[in-house]
């Protein structure tokens, strides 16, 4: 029952008879630090669970709004994010794709065979501006 509730994690051979064994919140880490890099992301959109964790602990989750499915030599990535007003979209989700691809692809040794961009939601100024004030 105990090996049925441990993470998945993806073993890639290196020489031989030794392995490497990468987890997927490992990938998602990465990938969440390439998001983070992208112009125009203000935020990764993760769920309720996620938010209070985060306030409680008073870190930020860097996987969080990402979910990762890894298989033998390939990952799939799923990202939510929350993009500042007035960026073009489409440009935002493309440098996504690509900075994730290259980042994990280095890192790690897996093909990134999709890397999916969901938008969450928009950040305005003004709501910027009623937060800084309350």
């Amino acid at each position: 029952m105990e090996n049925e509730e441990m993470e998945k994690v993806e073993e890639i051979n290196v020489t031989g008879d030794s392995s490497v064994v990468i987890s997927e919140e490992v990938v998602s880490v990465i990938a969440g630090v390439a998001v983070s890099e992208v112009p125009g992301v203000v935020d990764t959109a993760g769920g309720f669970a996620g938010g209070i964790s985060e306030v409680l602990s008073g870190k930020k989750k860097l996987s969080k709004g990402i979910k990762v499915e890894v298989g033998e030599k390939e990952t799939k990535i799923d990202v939510n994010i929350i993009v500042e007003y007035g960026t073009r979209i489409p440009d935002v989700a493309f440098e996504i794709q690509n900075r994730v691809k290259k980042s994990v692809k280095e890192m790690t040794g897996l093909d990134v065979l999709e890397v999916n961009v969901h938008v969450q939601g928009v950040k305005t100024s003004i709501e910027q501006e009623i937060k800084e004030e309350n």
